[in-house]
């Protein structure tokens, strides 16, 4: 891990102080940076005084140029779009206040497929042009030929060509430079060889160093460059060729890469007559500026995405959707954590500017989890794409940073209920199975949501004897059984109901004579043999609650059917998990590592034998079913649990009525196995998937037939939500961490839930990516069954309800204090919920503490007057982003247009004095930002694009699925 780190931090020290001494010895030569997580170490940790002022200047000079601009070029397939637009804006706040550059331009060279949600947040973010490169070799190659490589891109149906961008897609040769010389055996044009860190050689010569440029090679070096720019600009449709310079872990000597490359330059500009080309150092912004003063009119695309992605037949990316599933649950999970406490933190420094807590520290808790949450949406983080030692690192900083977070919002909890006075401790934020003691717990729980919640908590109790009171000491419903982790604990559901952005607080006192929690009971069916469930009838029993009736076959112990009880529609409904058999051996074929899935055949299924239990209750029942791979198995691999709830009169049910809870439990795998979940109904859904994009927007997933490959080809990745559907009814699947998922069969949908593998491709073996994952894994997933249009109404809010579950803290009574529940204090967090309507989302509500002025002429005099000095955090200005969670069209009621009025939605934080709607990450006022309008054959006129609604006192209307983000400062208390 530390190993790790210090290579990187070696490697990244070299390329930035050899880089910038380079700039500055040359005015022609240039520099693009991208990930600031590592520009940024650089600077904090290594940049003298002098080394900083020439950053300064070659920024201002266009000499170095950040693009993208986030904390890291973030995946497309597998993170969700929160996450992306956090670390991008982490980034580009870390730019705005230290520089006051904004940028405009991507550079999305190195994630694995390419998503559509990715084009519109850059347009949302200020960008005048997107560049990718990998996706399908088949495809790449066909628009290469046709020269449709450039087009603009609307990667959202219902913000179309308001948010489109100008996207290039990068040739065969990607973005390294090629590095074929017909007159050497070594690789040219990287004339610093390869990295090694944190050992470099100590003759300063690295593996693999290109030959450097003398006057005896300097006309051959130049014909294999020209021949290749020649080669290039045939694809394409202007007279200029960008030709990346560079690759992984390049210009870590930029001494030698430069010097060599001068003498190149300078001979083919000498030549240009005779080899019919001049060359140019040149940033992304140099080319696009180019590219647009051309004013070609170009092709539009719409929203289809590019995944999934294969660079050979056999070579389908498909896998790491499915990579490391612990990586990616965690990783969520703390994403999730991030986004409760942010909004936590920021109405306890609103509403108690007396507090105690000191927000200077605060802010650095926070920060440390919105650093570790950025760092892992990495292409190579929560893709699982890493070796052991990295993944160690990401979840060392996950599991930190959620540490921090978890303290602070405990410490508020403490500080807003003057706990010290009342004796109460309260401990950090509970996790599942650390069983606690028996003494009289208070449960306090945080609902995250900008909209009244009904939903069930869970917590581990030592005895089935409870009780569970509110503040006012009236008693909760709740329902207690036996555990499924461990035999000498129970879990204790208790029923909230919490308004938006509002906490509970609840008492659990052993029980005292009074109305306890319901006691589940439990009965256990004999173990079915499978391979013999043939031979007897159908022995059906039903689980029912107001929305659905779920019937089992004790004959077999699977499930058989679902009823919607609304419209008596019966859907037959079989589920079993199966593997594919994959090659970890090169030379016996095609194999299946972190990136690529090879099946060697169909799935097979895994048990023989199933055993189940059912724990009833009055509030739930849960279903828990084992598999085993024979009748006399002692262990099992597998195992599902299923929870349909019950909802008492008084309570909103709706969305837990329609909920079908699914916990699984997969691991440890044999080697070189690969574990789906499949669901077979007699829905005809004539193989069609539907699976969404980051959790933004949906795609259509029509099967397709491939000479090669069919089944890894037709993965896709679920980030947050698939679904299936004939005529009139859909099955929807909701996951809280992402996985890859298919439709291999009319009907059915499979979920890869885990991935264990081994294999000796060399490459694999010397990075130590080989997946060799022995872990159990649980994820959940959520299942809604009924018409297009019920599901349509509560599938947006009910996947946010499994993505920010309220969050749950502990404290207990200590010492002799008088033991009954007091009422929480008045001018608590929960006086004035904020709620918006359920087709809205509350993105964000945060205090970035960036120190920055939102007026642009001002900042950028600051930064260059020097004045832009180190000072405290800027704690006035709160983030605030709202998006519409519909397209257009999709919903007679939800699709419309919502109008907000800002100063009441916000008004039990305090009373909201000035508001400025900015970018996507802060750093423009809408008012000011002119995108490149690209011509196309909508628009033929070329125009800059500006699009605002400008709100005249605090109200705005929100349309189809925007994301609208302002700034909000309060009346000082």
């Amino acid at each position: 891990f530390f190993l790790f780190q210090e290579s990187m931090h070696a490697y990244a020290a070299n390329v930035y102080t050899t880089v910038i001494e380079e700039l500055m010895k040359g005015k022609q030569r240039k520099f693009i940076a991208v990930e600031q997580e590592f520009f940024r170490l650089w600077w904090d940790m290594v940049a003298t005084d002098t080394q900083k002022q020439q950053v300064h200047q070659l920024l201002q000079e266009g000499r170095l140029e950040f693009v993208i601009g986030g904390q890291v070029m973030h995946d497309e397939a597998v993170t969700l779009i929160d996450d992306q637009i956090l670390q991008l804006t982490e980034g580009h706040g870390f730019l705005y206040e230290n520089f006051g550059f904004r940028p405009q331009f991507s550079w999305h060279v190195d994630p694995f497929g390419a998503s559509a949600t990715t084009p519109t947040l850059f347009a949302l973010a200020g960008f005048n042009a997107h560049l990718i490169s990998r996706i399908d070799y088949d495809l790449k190659a066909d628009m290469q030929k046709n020269k449709k490589l450039q087009f603009v891109w609307q990667g959202s149906p219902s913000l179309s060509a308001r948010q489109e961008i100008f996207t290039h897609v990068m040739d065969q040769y990607s973005y390294c430079t090629p590095s074929q010389l017909p007159f050497s055996n070594r690789s040219g044009f990287f004339w610093n060889g390869l990295a090694t860190f944190p050992d470099p050689p100590k003759d300063g010569v690295y593996p693999n160093m290109s030959l450097p440029v003398t006057e005896a090679n300097l006309h051959q070096y130049a014909q294999t460059m020209v021949a290749n720019i020649k080669e290039r600009a045939a694809w394409f449709r202007t007279g200029e060729v960008l030709w990346p310079w560079g690759c992984d872990k390049q210009f870590f000597n930029a001494s030698v890469q430069y010097s060599n490359m001068d003498l190149l330059v300078d001979y083919i500009n000498k030549h240009s007559a005779e080899f019919g080309v001049t060359v140019q150092y040149a940033t992304v912004s140099d080319y696009f500026q180019a590219v647009y003063s051309r004013n070609l009119t170009w092709e539009i695309r719409d929203s289809q995405d590019f995944l999934p992605y294969s660079t050979e037949p056999f070579q389908a990316w498909t896998g790491f959707y499915t990579s490391r599933s612990t990586l990616k649950g965690v990783a969520r999970r703390a994403s999730s954590l991030l986004y409760a406490g942010e909004s936590f933190f920021t109405q306890y420094v609103q509403k108690h500017p007396e507090g105690s807590i000191c927000k200077c520290k605060a802010l650095k808790q926070l920060q440390s989890l919105r650093w570790a949450v950025s760092e892992v949406q990495h292409h190579d983080g929560i893709t699982g794409t890493e070796s052991p030692k990295v993944t160690d690192m990401y979840m060392n900083n996950l599991m930190y940073g959620m540490f921090n977070v978890k303290k602070l919002m405990a410490s508020i909890i403490f500080d807003i209920n003057n706990a010290k006075k009342n004796g109460e401790v309260y401990s950090s934020v509970y996790t599942k199975g650390s069983g606690k003691p028996d003494v009289d717990l208070y449960v306090v729980v945080y609902n995250p949501l900008a909209w009244n919640i009904t939903t069930f908590v869970t917590v581990s109790v030592s005895s089935e004897a409870m009780s569970v009171y509110d503040e006012l000491g009236r008693s909760v419903p709740a329902q207690v059984q036996s555990s499924v982790e461990s035999q000498s604990t129970y879990d204790l559901y208790i029923l909230v109901a919490i308004s938006g952005l509002s906490y509970r607080k609840y008492s659990i006192k052993p029980l005292d004579g009074q109305q306890s929690a319901f006691v589940g009971s439990s009965v256990r069916y004999e173990r079915r043999d499978l391979t013999r469930a043939g031979q007897r009838s159908q022995q059906l029993f039903p689980v029912v609650n107001s929305c659905y009736q779920i019937v089992f076959d004790q004959n077999t112990n699977l499930m058989h059917s679902i009823t919607d009880r609304e419209t008596n529609q019966t859907v037959q409904f079989t589920q079993e998990f199966l593997e594919y058999h994959v090659n970890g051996d090169t030379k016996k074929g095609p194999i299946s590592d972190n990136y690529l899935f090879a099946p060697n055949a169909s799935a097979v299924p895994v048990s023989k034998a199933v055993g189940l239990e059912v724990m009833s209750g009055s509030l739930m029942t849960e279903i828990r079913q084992y598999f085993y791979s024979n009748v006399t198995s002692q262990d099992y691999i597998y195992a599902v649990y299923t929870r349909l709830y019950s909802v008492p009169e008084g309570f909103d049910g709706k969305l837990l009525c329609h909920r079908i809870e699914q916990e699984y439990s997969v691991g440890p795998l044999e080697l070189n196995r690969e574990a789906v979940l499949r669901t077979s109904t007699n829905l005809n859904t004539r193989q069609l998937l539907y699976t969404d994009n980051n959790g933004y927007q949906m795609q259509k997933r029509p099967f397709k037939a491939y000479v090669n490959n069919t089944v890894a080809r037709n993965y896709y990745p679920m980030v947050q939500t698939a679904y299936i559907e004939d005529d009139t009814t859909r099955l929807m699947l909701l996951a809280e961490r992402a996985h890859g998922v298919s439709s291999q069969g009319n009907g059915q949908v499979e979920v890869m839930l885990h991935r264990r593998l081994w294999n000796n491709l060399q490459w694999d073996l010397n990075n130590n990516l080989t997946l060799n994952d022995s872990s159990v894994v649980r994820p959940v997933i959520w299942l809604i069954l009924g018409t297009k249009a019920v599901t349509n109404s509560l599938y947006r809010t009910s996947g946010l309800a499994l993505e920010h579950r309220p969050v749950v803290m502990f404290g207990a009574l200590s010492g002799d204090k008088p033991k009954v529940p007091r009422r929480l204090q008045q001018n608590s967090v929960r006086d004035l919920p904020v709620t918006v309507p359920p087709n809205l989302h509350l993105q964000t509500l945060s205090i970035p503490g960036w120190r920055y002025s939102s007026n642009h002429a001002e900042q950028v005099l600051s930064i260059r007057m020097g004045k832009q000095k180190q000072g405290d955090a800027d704690f006035s200005r709160v983030l605030l982003r709202i998006r519409h969670l519909y397209e257009v069209g999709e919903d007679p009621v939800l699709s419309q247009p919502v109008m907000v009025d800002l100063k009441s939605l916000l008004k039990g934080l305090g009373s909201v004095m000035a508001v400025e709607e900015r970018s996507l990450t802060g750093t423009w006022d809408v008012n000011t930002l002119e995108r490149w309008k690209w011509k196309t054959a909508q628009y033929p006129g070329k125009r800059f694009f500006n699009n605002t609604e400008t709100s005249e006192d605090f109200i705005v209307t929100v349309h189809p699925k925007e994301i609208r983000t302002f700034f909000v400062y309060f009346q000082v208390q």
